[in-house]
């Protein structure tokens, strides 16, 4: 009896000292500069695309390292939010595709990740988006319109936060959760995953207040992802609104969709940016 008993409290312990490490260190879970790595690896020039250094600056004072790589007969602009993983130089394909569709983009590293300076969290990658959309409006004089925010993953989130508190031309929502809670409840069921969760990245909330046409993209395949977030995240957006189904795995559903892909993203932006 005491040796169940005895294994009964070291069970509860280890369970207690995992609810502390969970609740103290998910921004660490979450946010994975590192992966596969932190480095700057390549340059859109390695792909074949002219670009320019960007230097953007935080209302907290944070230096952050951006791309913007022009289109020769502009169609519009994207700003692209990418993932919790990497960097820019991890999403050169994204950006060569933009490209060819007649976009200049304009992609940035969240403070923390790549040469940006800073450390990451929910309310940095917030203040992030909102400096990045300034460059654009103010310093380059794009008109609001004209601008579509793209944010795949994570990037979805910080994308659909911007486009609730400002008025771009159209919103790309590809391959997102509908809540970090939600997410987090799935994932570790023999937690109390939504009250440990201090990050929210409520997609599905924000998604009320965006105002602007809404893309949503998903893969039935998505291994990290389920696909009922992103038909959560359709039902949720406000009209007009268009769902594009993928096939494929989180990271390489947009790859592997080929014409597909390409095709309704060309369709959508055609459609509302002018």
């Amino acid at each position: 009896m005491k040796t169940v008993t005895n294994i009964l409290l070291l069970a509860m312990l280890c369970y207690g000292f995992l609810l502390i490490f969970v609740y103290f260190y998910q921004n660490r879970l979450l946010f994975l500069p590192n992966l596969p790595s932190r480095a700057v690896e390549s340059l859109p020039s390695a792909v074949g695309l002219p670009y320019e250094s960007i230097d953007l600056l935080t209302n907290d004072h944070i230096h952050l390292d951006g791309w913007f790589i022009p289109a020769p007969e502009q169609r519009g602009v994207i700003l692209f939010c990418h993932g919790n993983a990497g960097n820019i130089s991890h999403r050169l394909d994204s950006l060569l595709l933009f490209h060819r569709l007649g976009f200049s983009t304009l992609i940035f590293d969240y403070r923390g990740y790549g040469n940006s300076h800073g450390h990451p969290s929910e309310a940095g990658t917030y203040l992030d988006v909102e400096a990045a959309w300034h460059y654009l409006t103010t310093e380059r004089s794009i008109a609001s319109s004209r601008i579509a925010l793209f944010g795949r993953s994570l990037g979805a989130a910080v994308a659909a936060h911007q486009a609730s508190v400002s008025t771009p031309g159209a919103l790309i929502v590809e391959s997102s959760f509908t809540s970090v809670p939600d997410m987090a409840a799935e994932l570790y069921p023999f937690l109390p995953a939504r009250w440990l969760s201090q990050l929210d990245y409520n997609v599905q909330k924000q998604l009320q207040r965006v105002t602007c046409p809404v893309l949503v993209v998903h893969s039935r395949d998505d291994e990290i992802i389920p696909f009922k977030h992103g038909r959560a995240l359709y039902e949720t957006a406000n009209k007009p609104k268009q769902f594009l189904e993928l096939r494929g795995g989180h990271n390489d559903g947009f790859l592997l969709a080929g014409q597909a892909y390409t095709q309704g993203l060309d369709g959508f932006l055609s459609a509302w940016i002018k």
